[in-house]
């Protein structure tokens, strides 16, 4: 094991010690926090200087050089002193830029940093998470038009129906995926930021800096929003923005949970019925006590993360219905767990999905037998629809296939034998005048109805063009710790 032993005698979150990627897990790091405050606070004193206030060059120079070089000792000393975690770092900057010290955090309230660098989390979380969400996508497109004209039996109540094929089956799940990544995208670029808006969201300390200049108040705000890589602020906010953006971002995160637990359980089912497994590694264990088992892990593993990140929704919908007038911190706490958890659940489960799509195994075999055990059943109206073309009468064929269809329904169900139906019908001398085309009426593939073709042009139309925009990340294999 790494780490000291030390590590191992406290609590750690499975979400960052077992699963998330090191690019989800930096994201939401006290490292890219405590940095990213110290660039918003450079933003702030450039911007300030350029429109006027006495801020010089070797203080803002000063501030570019240590906003890597955080001492995460000496702040942890002021925030036990001061019991306020803005002061601590503002206090541990100044300690290294003590030319800029006076100028630090100039007319800003906390949540200039704090609320500002959750926005750039969320930014950058999404950014993380969409091209993974593409790679799935794409896999499981690839998967689709492998085995579009692959007949299988279809499910309604999780009993045996019409036929589909495997491809189209695939379809179901991408429809839900290809929904996801637009609500990803959609929550990405609806996010805005805080700005430089003060204490309760009026800008009155920044107009008092600027002597009432309300043109450079408005300067300011924009010149930060563009630094900090987004096009717009949010135009009015109390202290922080509105909790309802953190609704909107953990939202469609839940939805795309969601969407995994569907696709991951159908694979579940159809793993127990043989016909599809995830990936099973050469010395993998699918059980300690039954060595034969081939359990399907990960698609349980994302059932199970994907019930959490749905869950995590409840709390941002909660925290915006009781932030009291211009806000109150009861939010923060909440905050801190909820959204990193979200972003770093969503991030596991893309991972896992990736590697599931990427290594899908069918067998062909076990759908025919499956299909050929209910086919029979299925075929009894293009048997009579074949029998009526040869001139029987409709009600007479219909009586004879529903008494041999039971006859044959009580073999498999009380005698757990195999579905007879057809050697029935062919000892029939009733269905003679058609025994010659029965091998043509249970043709699976008479059965699946357009269902290649919904595959072909749903592939080209909807799927494709969505994934041009990330065709430079599609390449990225995942190394999936199990």
């Amino acid at each position: 094991m790494e780490g000291s032993g030390e590590e191992f005698m406290k609590y750690r979150s499975p979400l960052v010690s077992r699963y998330a990627s090191k690019e989800m897990a930096y994201n939401f790091s006290d490292s890219k926090k405590f940095v990213t405050w110290r660039r918003l606070w450079l933003y702030l004193a450039k911007s300030e200087k350029e429109l006027g206030l006495p801020i010089t060059d070797a203080q803002v120079s000063e501030m570019e050089t240590h906003l890597q070089d955080i001492d995460f000792a000496m702040a942890a000393v002021e925030e036990r002193k001061l019991r306020h975690d803005v002061m601590a770092h503002v206090h541990t900057f100044a300690h290294c830029c003590p030319t800029a010290a006076p100028i630090i955090h100039l007319g800003a309230t906390s949540c200039y940093v704090g609320d500002n660098t959750d926005l750039i989390m969320l930014r950058d979380g999404f950014d993380i998470l969409l091209p993974k969400l593409a790679r799935v996508i794409d896999r499981l497109a690839n998967f689709a038009e492998k085995y579009a004209d692959l007949p299988t039996l279809g499910f309604t109540h999780y009993q045996p129906a019409q036929l589909t094929t495997v491809g189209k089956r695939a379809c179901l799940w991408l429809q839900d995926l290809v929904m996801d990544l637009r609500n990803l995208q959609r929550a990405r670029e609806d996010l805005r930021f805080r700005g430089v808006k003060g204490t309760t969201g009026t800008q009155a300390s920044f107009l008092q800096l600027f002597q009432g200049d309300h043109e450079k108040v408005e300067e300011l705000d924009v010149k930060v929003t563009e630094m900090a890589g987004f096009k717009k602020s949010y135009l009015v906010t109390g202290q922080t923005y509105s909790r309802k953006v953190d609704i909107d971002s953990l939202s469609v995160l839940a939805s795309l949970g969601a969407t995994v637990h569907k696709i991951c359980t159908d694979i579940r089912l159809l793993a127990n019925l043989k016909e599809i497994e995830e990936p099973f590694e050469k010395e993998q264990i699918g059980s300690s006590a039954m060595p034969y088992k081939r359990n399907p892990m990960r698609a349980e593993r994302c059932c199970s993360l994907a019930r959490h990140l749905m869950a995590l929704v409840s709390d941002p919908l909660q925290t915006a219905a009781v932030q009291w007038l211009e806000r109150t911190l009861d939010d923060s706490a909440n905050r801190r767990i909820s959204l990193p958890e979200s972003f770093l659940t969503a991030d596991i489960i893309l991972s896992t999905l990736q590697n599931i799509t990427e290594g899908l195994v069918v067998y062909p075999k076990v759908i025919e037998r499956h299909i050929r055990h209910e086919l029979p059943f299925m075929a009894t109206e293009n048997i009579i629809m074949a029998m009526v073309k040869a001139g029987g009468n409709r009600q007479d064929c219909h009586e004879k296939i529903r008494v041999l269809s039971q006859q044959a329904a009580a073999v498999v169900k009380q005698e757990g034998g195999d579905n007879d139906l057809l050697a029935r019908v062919q000892a029939d001398p009733y269905f003679s005048p058609i025994l010659g085309q029965l091998d043509s009426i249970l043709d699976p593939k008479t059965f699946i109805g357009r269902a290649p073709q919904q595959v072909t042009r749903f592939l080209s139309e909807e799927v494709r063009p969505v994934l041009e925009p990330y065709k430079s990340k599609m390449d990225v294999k995942i190394d999936l710790e199990l």
